[in-house]
């Protein structure tokens, strides 16, 4: 099997991202991250360009990496200038990485319209930038941008620029699909002509602006290359970058390319995720083999289906990349994913049981009513247990009233509220920045005296959607709230003609699931 370099650039090309903007400290965690994984390089900024990079390889020096090694990423030199006296080189030095990946112009339409310099000066840009760097004992890795545009336009030039790079002493020429417009077939192409003039090992980095990135790099490991360039998650500027996620699970498992040990694939899941919060970004849910949604299956046929035999809907084993398999329960749903749900929360429920059609047909009032429990899985798993007799509630509501008034131009509320806890009764009173929020200041503060676990629980989302806007003020209104303690994240669904009826509804779920999840702990 061929040796494939992962060579990941999160923290230069993925920091471009619209929305993310890492500090020092985030990039040296993803840094420390990365290299548990397994990753081979990692590209950790521009050091030419910005203090922050500056800094943050001044800070690497002290990381004890165990499997990467950092490269530091600039441009070739000015025109102005030789490489000896060119600033953007010299920090590259300066970062004291053992990898420096330099950028040069592959388009002749980018030298004479951006550089604005002979065809012939270019190269020597390439070649003296190279070399200097190769001088001073760095491995220069050499993406060649805009590379596959280029050769289209002028096959010869761009193989020109190769030369150049190679001639300076460049270790690996990586062809950069920088536009993101090229198809597979033209990346198959490109490569297969730069192979027939060199021999030096190379690499592929892929943009994504037509939803091709993955698509190509595949591609162009499957004609030769043997560094495959990417980001986490896809990050990168516009479209993003390749998805080096995703790619090293289609190396690992459909290309049979040993790039990381079985136990490091598993971790696959975990890193993305952590990336993703590091990065202050929502994780998308439905993104290939780390996302939630990945190996969710919510249609009966398919539900029935999986719990014979998982293979029939699913490309691969869902713990293989540290994931894990979810049945949905909506109206769509058969028994099948009632029956399967009910056993994973131990539940003695069979397909042919009355309780199971009655089950069935609640539910799917329920969602015809608004309710969307494949959102809300705390609230599912508290109403099958409600509905079997499982589930003794934790404390009864007694009433509430919330206060809405102006206050020094401030819009403020408040929410007095009783509640029963056995035999005990509790009232008390909560302000918040609006009703719900008083009203969940005010129920958490009534019951912290009995159950004071509820202090390490939050809400971490809130979310209102109308479900008739012709009804105008009288639609029903479905609230999802998303809560989370040191343990885990849940959903829960409450919907009413009345928001605040609806909110306390899934306020209620969202405390209950909580202290179940206690009591089961203990």
């Amino acid at each position: 099997m061929p040796q494939i370099e992962l060579y990941d650039t999160t923290l230069r090309d993925g920091a471009q991202t619209e929305g993310i903007s890492y500090s020092v400290q985030d990039k040296l965690r993803i840094t420390e991250q990365l290299d548990a994984l397994g990753v081979h390089t990692i590209e950790g900024g521009w050091p030419g360009s910005n203090p922050k990079d500056a800094e943050f390889f001044r800070k690497a020096r002290r990381l004890s990496l165990r499997s990467a090694k950092l490269a530091a990423f600039g441009s070739t030199r000015r025109a102005s200038a030789g490489a000896a006296k060119d600033p953007n080189l010299r920090a590259l030095l300066a970062a004291e990485t053992p990898v420096v990946t330099i950028f040069g112009k592959s388009w002749d339409l980018h030298v004479r319209d951006v550089l604005r310099v002979s065809l012939e000066e270019n190269l020597r840009l390439i070649e003296d930038s190279v070399a200097w760097l190769a001088r001073h004992g760095r491995r220069v890795v050499y993406d060649a941008e805009h590379f596959f545009d280029g050769y289209r336009d002028n096959p010869e030039y761009a193989l020109r620029t190769l030369q150049a790079a190679v001639a300076g002493g460049a270790e690996t020429l990586a062809l950069c699909d920088t536009n993101g417009g090229s198809l597979p077939s033209q990346i198959t192409e490109g490569i297969n002509a730069v192979q027939r003039r060199f021999s030096a090992p190379l690499g592929i980095h892929a943009h994504n602006d037509s939803d091709l990135a993955a698509a190509n790099s595949v591609a162009a490991v499957q004609a030769g290359c043997r560094q495959v360039q990417g980001t986490v998650n896809g990050y990168g500027e516009r479209c993003g970058n390749a998805n080096l996620v995703s790619l090293i699970a289609i190396l690992k498992l459909k290309l049979g390319i040993d790039c990381l040990p079985d136990a490091k694939l598993r971790e696959l899941t975990e890193v993305a995720h952590f990336v993703a919060e590091v990065s202050n970004m929502a994780h998308d849910a439905h993104q290939p083999f780390v996302g939630e949604t990945a190996f969710a299956h919510k249609g009966g046929v398919h539900v029935n289906a999986v719990m014979k035999n998982p293979r029939t809907y699913e490309h691969i084993e869902p713990a293989t990349v540290g994931n894990q398999r979810r049945i949905l329960v909506s109206e769509l749903s058969g028994r099948s994913s009632l029956v399967f749900k009910a056993k994973d929360l131990a539940l003695d429920l069979t397909r042919d049981t009355p309780q199971a059609k009655r089950m069935l047909r609640l539910l799917q009032q329920l969602e015809h009513r608004g309710y969307h429990f494949e959102a809300a899985e705390g609230s599912l798993e508290l109403l099958l247990k409600r509905q079997l007799k499982r589930f003794k509630p934790f404390f009864t509501l007694g009433g509430f009233r919330i206060i809405i008034e102006k206050r020094d131009h401030k819009l403020m509320s408040e929410a007095t509220i009783k509640v029963h806890v056995g035999k005990v009764t509790e009232q008390t009173a909560a302000e918040g920045d609006g009703p719900v929020n008083a009203l969940d200041n005010a129920i958490r503060k009534a019951l912290l005296k009995f159950y004071p676990s509820l202090a390490r629980m939050h809400l971490t989302d809130f979310k209102v959607r109308v479900l008739d806007e012709k009804a105008a003020t009288a639609a029903r209104v479905r609230v999802l709230i998303q809560s989370q303690d040191e343990h885990e994240s849940w959903g829960t669904v409450g919907v009413s003609e009345n928001i605040i009826e609806a909110s306390w509804q899934a306020l209620v779920d969202s405390i209950e699931y909580k202290l179940l999840k206690d009591r089961a702990r203990r």
